[in-house]
């Protein structure tokens, strides 16, 4: 067994802050929760705006990124190829980046949105709040957070491929912050704790909504007892799975997961209002190109109120605690590609999947309410666990749907916690692209106890707090990492593609025809 890691103080420091987390929670949960409610209200009162110009600038840097002359520059070698097909490689990419978060939302957010509009003087429960919902749905689940994901993802993958260094975050900043390393391993384990908190925040979500569905199917309450014992369930699958290793059990499970959320989706489109479906889908994207910078920088500086909070200062900090994990991971699984072939893939292909999820799902419980009445969305208000297995209930084979439903969730629930196992240890085994079973075990053992904590302090407020306090100082890694990547990529020379050669030589070809002729 390798024991290196024991004398890793980014492994010691990370691991034993996140113990004592689980610690405290377990035994102290009022104050736990108590702290937690305070730390939540100041990062979300005083730095939302952060969040929000960060992730805006972020979009903006990539999408120049990918059109400029630094585009055809590959992550690897200049002959290098893909190590993954490219249907495999979005498999990978959908299942770490939020499978779970999709399948939660997909429902519950535009039911959410129509019954409660998120702009006042816009009617609740009525055709327009019902257009904004699915508006501002595509806009949390479309380009924002995997620009995020992206960022993270292709200065890792630049440093670990392309220059043959470890694909570590104080790596990635190195250009910028130098390489003390007392320096290099605090933002390491800030890192580490980033990516925990954000996993955690996913695997607490994934539990609550198979506890619904539990007790949407068979009846069982969706207490924490119940989620517990999900959650022992999901660690022995994710642990079997993180024995096989990146090319056995998330590449299969992968593939997996993405068949199966198609098969749903097309069952859900054939049997749905399918002219709604696509006529919302038109109009959501309209809507959501139309208001993007708007959605992009709102806040409620002037009016007051936490609906923006609530919602996409959430969701962009879960993303960004996330991003240290499904950065390195995306990274990992897109060696060979071009930067341009990587931001074009991972921040348009996954987002498009997205909005048609959340159209078709999100529109046929939308139409029901609309036109029969169904009164989903009080449902959904009541209990956002329930969301999508409500609506099951207006389709034919509604238990079949539903443990189908049910399966989904577990396999994106293995997959993200099995990429994150690998990720979190091979953050903290110095980059080591095979690290040590023992140390995938205890990030297992220690990412399912901080989800039961987060679930037992407090459910959904404490698994927000979770993210939303622990992505601020990665927020700030975000803003370097941008002029990190712009530093290394003015001093790389520019990749000489053959299809440029072959241009050349015929421009030359030609001109030495003309030059003959005189």
């Amino acid at each position: 067994m390798d024991d290196r890691f024991w004398k890793n103080p980014v492994f010691l420091i990370s691991s034993i802050t996140v113990f004592v987390l689980v610690v405290l929670g377990a035994v102290a949960k009022e104050s736990f929760e108590r702290v937690a409610t305070i730390l939540y209200d100041f990062t979300q009162v005083n730095f939302g705006w952060f969040y929000l110009l960060t992730v805006f600038i972020l979009i903006v840097f990539l999408f120049a990124l990918a059109i400029s002359k630094y585009g055809a520059i590959r992550l690897g070698s200049d002959d290098a190829k893909p190590d993954y097909p490219f249907f495999t490689w979005i498999g990978m990419l959908f299942s770490a980046g939020f499978g779970v978060g999709l399948v939660f939302w997909g429902v519950a957010e535009p039911m959410s949105h129509y019954f409660n509009a998120p702009f006042q003087g816009v009617p609740d429960q009525s055709a327009e709040s019902a257009r904004v919902a699915m508006g501002y749905a595509f806009f949390h689940w479309g380009i924002s957070q995997w620009a995020i994901f992206g960022l993270v993802g292709l200065v890792i993958g630049f440093m670990q491929f392309r220059k043959k260094k470890d694909g570590l975050i104080s790596t990635a900043l190195e250009p910028v912050v130098g390489s003390n390393k007392y320096l290099k391993g605090g933002i390491d384990s800030f890192a580490v704790i980033a990516t925990v908190m954000g996993i955690a925040t996913s695997i607490g979500l994934g539990v609550m909504q198979m506890g619904g569905g539990l007790e949407s199917v068979f009846g069982w309450e969706n207490n924490f007892k119940l989620q517990l014992m999900i959650i022992v369930l999901v660690f022995g699958a994710y642990m079997l799975s993180a024995s096989t290793g990146l090319n056995k059990g998330i590449r299969y499970l992968g593939n997996f997961n993405l068949a199966l959320a198609i098969a749903l989706l097309v069952f859900f489109f054939i049997m749905g209002p399918k002219v709604f479906i696509m006529e919302s889908f038109t109009v959501a994207v309209g809507d959501y190109i139309t208001n993007f910078i708007q959605y992009s920088l709102r806040l409620q500086p002037y009016q007051g109120g936490t609906w923006v909070s609530d919602w996409t200062i959430f969701y962009w900090a879960w993303a960004i605690a996330w991003s240290p994990f499904v950065g390195a991971f995306v990274a990992r699984v897109s060696r060979g590609r071009t930067i341009r072939e990587f931001i074009t893939g991972v921040m348009i292909i996954p987002p498009v999947f997205a909005m048609m999820w959340v159209a078709t799902l999100g529109g046929t419980a939308l139409y029901s309410d609309l036109n029969n009445g169904t009164a989903i969305a009080e449902a959904v208000d009541l209990d956002v666990t329930s969301a999508l297995f409500v609506t099951m209930e207006q389709l034919p084979f509604t238990n079949v749907l539903s443990v189908l439903a049910i399966i989904l969730v577990i396999t994106f629930l293995v997959t993200s916690a099995d990429s994150a196992t690998y990720i979190l240890a091979s953050m903290t085994t110095r980059g080591n692209l095979l690290p040590p079973m023992i140390v995938k075990t205890i990030w297992g053992v220690l990412m399912s106890a901080i989800a039961a904590v987060l679930l037992f302090a407090g459910g959904l407020s404490a698994l927000q707090t979770a993210s939303l306090v622990s992505a601020l100082p990665f927020t700030v890694f975000l803003v370097i990492l941008m002029f990190a990547m712009g530093k290394l990529l003015r001093r790389e020379p520019i990749t000489v593609r053959p299809e440029d050669i072959r241009q050349f030589e015929k421009v030359r070809k030609e001109a030495q025809k003309q030059r003959d002729k005189k």
